[in-house]
Formats: C-alpha cells, structure tokens, sequence
C-alpha cells in the first residue's frame, strides 16, 4: 500500500529544505522545534528513508530528500495557488503594463501567470518600449503601470531590483580582445547608450560601433553571434556569455534601479492585484541563485 503524504508534513519538509535549519523552520511555521522534528520523523518513516543529514551549520537534504522536494514543492505551489484563487473574487476590466523587453519571460510571464490564475475577466494590455517612452505613456494616461530603468534616485517609484547595465562579451568569441573593440549600441538617443560610450572613453578604449538596434534582443544576438560586445543589464546576460570586469579592463556602465511606477489616476483591484504580482515576480527572480554567465 502507497503512503499518504499529509501535504502539511510535505509544506514543513520545505520549509526546512530552504532554510536549512530545523528552528528557522520551526519559527515561520509558528510551531516548537520538536513538533517540527516529530513531523520529519513521521515523513521519514512514511517514505521510508532519512531526508536530511545533520551538520555543524544545520542540515542538508540527501539523496533521497532531493528527489521528493522536487515534487513537495511543486505540491506546496500548487495547494498555495489554488487557496488564491479560490479566496480572490473575480476581477474585470482593463490593466495596461509598460515594460522593458527584457523582462518580458523572466518576469512578466510570470506575474501574468500567478494574475491570470486568480483574475480570468481582466483584459490586460502590454507595451514594450524603452524607459523615456514608457514614463511619457504613464504622464500621458495611456498606462496604469510601467516598469522603468533609472540610474539616477528614484522619484515617486518603488524600487524593485538594483540591475546595472555592464559590458557583455560572448565567452566563446572574446571580441574584447579586439583593437579597436566592436560594440553594440541601441540606435536612439538616451542615457544608456550615453553612458555606454562614455565608460569607454574614461577607461581609454578605442572602439567602433559594428551594430544598432533598436531591442535589447538585438544587442544579446552580436553578442552571442560574435560580432560585437554590448551594453546588458546584468540580470539579462544570455546563456554563452559573461559580464566584462574591471580584471578585463571594463567595469560597470551605470548603477540603474528598476523601479514601478503606478498612473496616480488608475485605481482598482485590477491594477493593485497586478501590481502585487509584478513585485512578487521581482521577489521571487531575486531569490533565486543567479544563473552562470
């Protein structure tokens, strides 16, 4: 007979699988450490094989804790999902987001997903576009949120990540080791590309523009391509490619913010609930292990 995993045993196994300890777990369920280690001495039996190996700095899952907390978590997901859903009213009407394109995937796909699930009448409208033209949208009403890059203090936004925009070469092509060293640059004016030239000529390196684009997907496709080094935040660096440090004689271009900023004449539960969501979906991107460039 196949054991039944009580998902609240499952939901504490995660908690101690993330914070690596038994009392830090034992704190945010609200519960005492014994009844903590009672329940992982049920789980362990229910499964029928140690979860967790003991250290001097806490605990640590093994081979066969790995394996289940794939799926506890994925469990626990899902239990927390459908309680939102179940909890929130249905909403309508229209919520209209600016966005830069390169949080298109990583971030709004899934704040549209935790928002979508909760809120099925909402029509939601998106605009991609560079961070002048989505702060015009916003004054002009013609968007209820924008998220914006802003390297110098934010005014009136909230703060969402610090995400500054570096020098990105391919690691297989090196084209920083050119004389002089082919960039990439977007094709508009702005403080990006200002800043862009302008760490180039601090630091005395000759260059020349080898593409334009008008899409942070153009810059990532001559970096990976090999035809030219490019100016990407940070959080952004394609698969194949690595950040240009002061060792390589770059640096940092800017210190940008991403920061949300709200139309202070949009109002309704449409517009707070996708709100919540976009931070939530930073939060949860900043709390993940930062992928290897």
């Amino acid at each position: 007979m196949r054991p039944t995993l009580d998902s609240d045993l499952l939901r504490t196994f995660v908690a101690i699988a993330e914070t690596g300890n038994f009392t830090k777990a034992a704190e945010q369920a609200g519960r005492t450490q014994s009844a903590v280690s009672m329940q992982m001495k049920k789980l362990e039996d229910l499964i029928g094989a140690s979860l967790f190996e003991r250290g001097s700095r806490g605990v640590a899952l093994t081979r066969r804790g790995g394996e289940l907390i794939v799926n506890a978590r994925r469990i626990v997901s899902l239990l927390d999902e459908t309680s939102a859903s179940m909890a929130a009213a249905p909403l309508g009407g229209p919520v209209r987001i600016g966005i830069p394109e390169e949080y298109g995937h990583a971030i709004l796909s899934r704040a549209l997903g935790a928002f979508s699930k909760r809120h099925t009448q909402v029509e939601v409208t998106v605009r991609y576009a560079h961070s002048g033209a989505q702060m015009a949208a916003l004054a002009a009403g013609e968007l209820d949120l924008c998220v914006v890059f802003e390297w110098q203090d934010p005014a009136g936004g909230e703060v969402l990540m610090h995400d500054p925009t570096v020098w990105v070469t391919s690691s297989l092509h090196h084209m920083h080791e050119e004389q002089p060293v082919p960039i990439a640059l977007y094709n508009r004016a702005g403080w990006c590309k200002d800043f862009a030239i302008k760490s180039l000529e601090q630091r005395d390196l000759a260059y020349r523009v080898a593409y334009t684009s008008d899409t942070t997907g153009g810059l990532k496709l001559a970096v990976t391509s090999g035809l030219a080094i490019a100016p990407i935040s940070r959080s952004n660096i394609p698969d194949g490619c690595r950040e240009l440090t002061t060792a390589d004689g770059f640096g940092a271009i800017d210190s940008s913010n991403v920061v949300m900023h709200r139309n202070p004449n949009a109002s309704g539960e449409a517009i707070d609930g996708m709100q919540d969501a976009i931070r939530e979906a930073f939060v949860n991107r900043l709390s993940q292990p930062a992928a290897s460039s």
